[in-house]
């Protein structure tokens, strides 16, 4: 892939990311808890040769307030597990990556190293992982062993505090989950049945991480992923979270809403790599944006109004909400790459509309001016992504 094309995933929640979504003809609203649905999604989208799909999770039931839980019963409410739907659709892609979301405040990195390790090798090396951290005192109440207090408004100072606590934890929480996959050589298993030796104990490490948030001794109970390491991304919206992507994420959402503000994001993620010793590492900045596509501009719009009357209000979340034709948005794709996005995190406001708009609309339309693939070109997701398969930390120190 030159560098002139651009990377394209999307990122999968319910029905779509309008709130009324699954009342459009389209959306199949009673087979959303249904492995069938899931795979004919991630059908859609490797027909479309994207690169990966995203698929949201949380640890409490959707809600249109933060950070509370809401009492409305005309909006999808309730989710499949992202890591289990990954894995049971796995076997039946070939090429497109697996990305789900997974929770770091609530879950330790032991138990998630093994299931990303497990997914990558069930995906024979597509697998990554969507990190996020949990602000609801609600979700916290699951667990029973922290509490997590309440935030009224993100821009006061304990609020502040709060945030980056969780944040610098999910920080450690990766760097666990990396160096447990780390924790396995890539050649720790003999399987040699003439001499009676499966593994190579002394290729097995004891990765011992010892943080503010976390101790883990290791090793994994699961040999080295074979991608070495599956693709860690994360979400970011402001200077603390653009910390955790340039840390440790191999690719970053960002929701700029113009080309200007996309400059500034990339230039703030890249001063805060360039802080963590990671200047020469790839990392990917891609940009969220919500979409509404259809052939005719008008009719996308007056989609997006009928949503928005039957839900009661305007849609608006916290990325760009695009309207229109799929050339025209494949003008904007171009203009905010120029602004130095590698690629784009669509999300389809209704999937079954949408999302098919993406892949027979949008990605001919790339094809044509010269901006995307015509066949996938890797079989792992950090191939499509131009990742190398980094080498075994434990390995090189050992030599």
């Amino acid at each position: 892939m030159s560098s002139s094309t651009l990377h394209l995933a999307v990122a999968l929640d319910g029905t779509g990311w309008h709130p009324a979504s699954w009342r459009e003809p389209t959306a199949r609203p009673r087979e959303v808890f249904t492995a069938g649905y899931w795979a004919d999604l991630v059908a859609e989208a490797e027909r479309g040769l994207l690169d990966f799909v995203t698929v949201e999770d949380g640890l409490g039931p959707q809600s249109s307030r933060f950070p509370d839980p809401d009492e409305r019963t005309d909006q999808v409410r309730g989710r499949l597990d992202a890591v289990l739907i990954a894995a049971r659709i796995a076997p039946l892609t070939r090429h497109i990556g697996l990305v789900p979301t997974v929770v770091a405040t609530h879950t330790e990195p032991f138990h998630i190293s093994k299931a990303i390790a497990t997914l990558d090798y069930v995906s024979s090396g597509r697998a990554g992982l969507r990190v996020r951290i949990s602000a609801r005192p609600n979700e916290a109440a699951h667990f029973g062993r922290r509490t997590i207090p309440r935030i009224e408004a993100y821009d006061s100072p304990d609020a502040q505090e709060a945030v980056t606590e969780l944040f610098d934890e999910a920080a450690d929480h990766v760097e666990a989950v990396r160096r447990l996959w780390d924790s396995w050589e890539d050649d720790a298993e003999i399987r040699d049945v003439a001499t009676g030796r499966f593994v190579d104990r002394d290729k097995l490490h004891h990765i011992d991480f010892e943080g503010r948030h976390f101790s883990v001794k290791g090793p994994s109970i699961t040999p080295r992923p074979p991608q070495g390491q599956p693709v860690v991304s994360a979400l970011a919206h402001g200077t603390v979270p653009y910390r955790l992507v340039g840390r440790q994420a191999d690719v970053g959402y960002v929701t700029p809403h113009a080309a200007g503000e996309a400059r500034a994001i990339v230039a703030e993620i890249r001063a805060e790599q360039r802080s963590a010793g990671r200047a020469d590492e790839p990392l990917h900045i891609f940009g969220d944006l919500v979409v509404f596509l259809d052939d005719d501009p008008a009719e996308a719009a007056a989609r997006r109004e009928r949503l928005d009357t039957l839900a009661g209000e305007p849609y608006r979340g916290d990325a760009r909400v695009f309207t229109g034709t799929p050339a025209e948005l494949a003008d904007l794709l171009q203009e905010l790459a120029g602004a130095g996005l590698s690629g784009f995190r669509l999300r389809p406001a209704v999937l079954g509309h949408d999302l098919p708009a993406i892949t027979r609309g949008l990605v001919p339309e790339l094809q044509r001016r010269a901006a995307f693939r015509h066949a996938y070109e890797a079989d792992t997701l950090r191939g499509l992504l131009g990742l190398a398969r980094p080498a075994n930390r434990y390995a090189a120190a050992t030599a």
